[in-house]
């Protein structure tokens, strides 16, 4: 085995990242609006998502060396949580809205006309929860050394904890290579989000993990994986240019397929490795997703900011400045900002899009 391959290289001026901070993040209404999304949260700690994020990136890849791909909608509100951390001129707004595969081909682009086809980038999401930012560190530079000497494409699996229908899947094959920075084994397949039966075979099997949406390719490899599968990526990675970018990408990125970079190339890949995580991971999507995060009573509330209860239990409260008092209510998902309150059924966090379509255009 070539256990060598996944330690960092000493020379980490060939390794990229690539942060996709553009999601909308209604599923956190009444705190997240179209200008400050999830990420743009300070859900759990005094920073940002995509801060916290840039941060423990920034200890594996130089700043030089970050990319943050975002919307003008947002742009104003992530140059601010970055400041000092990215360079402005690499927060860049997608003039469109598309998909995850124009984004990776847009990250695969900027990387290649800055190192070449043989720099090695990773494409991280902006809004994943992880405390332990030393092992995901170590983790990160072992993926980007691995998908540099092995040519293949690498993703993190996230060992699943529960039966969650919530998550894509990766059914893994045969291991490849154990060494400091984890296990490395074939992917097999990707599966999409499946059935509570399903996920509960999935889990039992011990062959498949949560698709964490990282990923981590040599330049040259995707566009590679493009030419076969995706041609019109292939051409916008082929054509971006290599000085000012402005034009191009305002011309050319609207037009490219709206489509998942799993369907349009990491479903047809030739070869996909994954690597198991061995850090903590959450990609806190929804409201439920935060008790484990915060402060529990006694009676299992889990609360932030000024927050009273009697005879109350089970129940979510998050304040960001008024009072919130919970008398003989529970099970309930309660929070406060300026100009809206939201009070939800813990079961009914995942239609609150439902409301955020009736809202007027000054609550979004």
């Amino acid at each position: 085995m070539e256990e060598d391959i996944l330690f960092p290289m000493s020379d980490n001026s060939q390794f990229f990242a690539c942060v996709m901070a553009g999601g909308s993040g209604e599923r956190f209404w009444p705190m997240s609006r179209a200008r400050t999304p999830k990420h743009l949260l300070r859900l759990l700690s005094e920073r940002t998502l995509v801060e916290e994020t840039v941060r423990r990136i920034g200890a594996v890849v130089p700043k030089e060396n970050i990319f943050v791909l975002t919307n003008e909608v947002q742009l104003p509100g992530t140059r601010a949580a970055l400041a000092g951390l990215v360079p402005e001129a690499q927060i860049i707004a997608e003039p469109a809205k598309r998909d995850t595969a124009p984004a990776a081909a847009l990250a695969t682009a900027l990387v290649r006309a800055r190192g070449g086809d043989d720099a090695t980038l990773a494409l991280l999401p902006a809004d994943a929860f992880i405390a332990d930012a030393a092992g995901f560190g170590r983790q990160l530079g072992g993926a980007l050394a691995r998908a540099s000497a092995s040519g293949a494409i690498l993703t993190i699996a996230i060992r699943p904890d529960h039966a969650a229908t919530g998550f894509g899947y990766l059914e893994m094959g045969a291991e490849l290579d154990r060494g400091a920075a984890g296990t490395v084994r074939e992917v097999k397949r990707f599966v999409e989000k499946p059935a509570r039966a399903t996920a509960e075979g999935y889990v039992a099997s011990g062959n498949y993990a949560w698709n964490a949406g990282m990923f981590f390719w040599r330049a040259g490899t995707f566009l590679g994986e493009a030419e076969r599968n995706a041609p019109e990526l292939a051409g916008f990675i082929r054509e971006f240019p290599r000085g000012d970018f402005a034009g191009y990408l305002a011309q050319r990125f609207p037009a490219l397929p709206k489509i998942s970079v799993d369907y349009a190339i990491m479903e047809k890949a030739r070869a996909v490795e994954t690597l198991l995580a061995q850090f903590d991971w959450d990609d806190v999507g929804l409201w439920t997703a935060l008790p484990k995060h915060l402060k529990q009573d006694g009676a299992g509330n889990a609360t932030r900011g000024p927050v009273f209860a009697a005879a109350a239990g089970n129940n979510i409260a998050i304040s960001n400045g008024r009072t919130i008092a919970l008398c003989g209510v529970k099970d309930l998902v309660v929070v406060e900002t300026a100009d809206a309150v939201l009070v939800c059924h813990r079961d009914a966090v995942q239609d609150i899009k439902q409301i955020v379509t009736q809202l007027p255009k000054e609550l979004l």
